[in-house]
């Protein structure tokens, strides 16, 4: 039997002529007590409240001494949606919830001032009441529950369609810069910069997904999983090597959106060099070993990285300044010799050497930067092979 079974029929013709009235109270209720709901401006969230609310006073007016279930379909629809918009506005359910039981508090007070007036209540009545309107409201919440859960598996189905999508893109490499961008807004990535490429074991792939969450996108193949990471906090090498430790994982370099197929490729390429193990390989180390094993892709990667402090030098200079840092490579720093060499003073070496440490600066020194130098200049130099016949 339900509890509103035990209503009285009255009930209802105290409460009918007065419906509108409570209505408004109720909404006005709901909004006061929930800082949400008063600081929302949208005219549609104030209907649909008012809306849930009416829909709400009436059931419960129709069910008074009967024993239909609470919400017939489409009064259930009410707050089902209810609770979809909730969710569709990011908010938690708590505001939702706080609201029905405000709501109840409300509806309580209200039948026993409708029903004083026409007669008196016992105590016995007032439980009936109680417990009747407690029940009716654990049923508009329920649905609205319904509703919000609903709500966020939708979001949650459309928003990974969106992640794989991107990171078939970024995979694919050729498609228009306008659609990768477009893809990459869809799941908040508002600037698409460096995107690093980390090669892992296919079993890694769901702890990646949830590890990154926002920050990657994970593509699952047949051998294995490529998580792309967009640029920052979490894509330096530091944070990598510590979350990554144990994982069989290769880092590939970071490039930009439209070189995402050459970073995983070099990724791969080095896991061959080295093999994996409990400390990630990064594909950066190895750029030096796989250039002089003749990937075009690794020279110019390190090229790129090496050269990049003289991108904002004038074209001209730039050309005397990579071929004295060439010959002085080559002679070990002689000045004497790089001048025979170049055919120039003495001073204008020294001049030149100037401007390229301030360029350059600790890389002159460290001696893994000058083999890498050394390697992308005397590369400089070699026409591309001509295909054979």
């Amino acid at each position: 039997m339900t509890p509103w079974r035990h209503l009285s029929t009255d009930l209802s013709a105290a409460m009918r002529p007065q419906l509108a009235a409570t209505v408004r109270e109720v909404a006005d209720a709901l909004t006061e007590a929930s800082p949400v709901f008063a600081e929302s401006d949208n005219s549609k969230f104030e209907r649909d409240l008012r809306t849930a609310v009416t829909v709400a006073l009436e059931r419960f007016l129709e069910l008074v001494g009967t024993d239909e279930p609470a919400l017939p379909p489409r009064s259930r629809e009410v707050f089902v949606g209810l609770g979809a918009a909730e969710a569709r506005e990011n908010r938690g359910p708590e505001a939702l919830l706080a609201a029905f039981r405000m709501a109840s508090r409300v509806m309580l007070r209200k039948a026993c001032e409708a029903l004083a007036v026409v007669r008196p209540v016992d105590t016995a009545e007032l439980i009936d009441l109680s417990d009747a309107i407690t029940a009716y409201v654990d049923e508009l919440t329920a649905a609205s529950t319904d509703g919000y859960t609903l709500q966020l598996r939708e979001q949650a189905g459309e928003g990974d369609r969106r992640r794989r999508q991107l990171a078939e893109l970024l995979l694919r490499g050729s498609a228009p810069e306008s659609v990768v961008v477009a893809a990459a807004a869809g799941i908040g990535w508002r600037a698409l910069e460096a995107v690093l490429p980390v090669v892992l074991p296919l079993d890694q792939a769901r702890d990646a997904r949830f590890r990154y969450g926002a920050d990657g996108v994970v593509v699952e193949r047949v051998r294995d999983a490529v998580l792309l990471l967009r640029a920052g906090p979490r894509a330096t090498r530091a944070q990598l090597a510590d979350a990554l430790h144990g994982r069989a994982a290769v880092v590939g370099p970071a490039l930009g959106w439209a070189q995402v197929p050459e970073g995983v490729r070099l990724a791969e390429l080095a896991a061959e060099l080295v093999g994996t193990g409990p400390a990630p390989v990064f594909a950066d180390d190895h750029l030096a070993t796989l250039a002089l094993r003749g990937e075009p892709g690794a020279l110019a990667v390190l090229a790129t990285r090496r050269l990049a402090p003289l991108a904002t030098v004038r074209a001209t200079q730039r050309e005397r300044l990579l071929e004295t840092l060439h010959s002085w490579l080559l002679h070990w720093g002689s000045r004497a010799e790089v001048s025979a060499d170049l055919f120039v003073h003495p001073q204008t070496v020294s001049y030149r050497l100037k401007h390229l440490r301030e360029l350059l600066g600790d890389d002159l020194d460290n001696p893994a930067a000058r083999f890498e130098l050394l390697l992308v200049l005397a590369f400089r130099g070699i026409p591309p092979a001509t295909p054979t016949p």
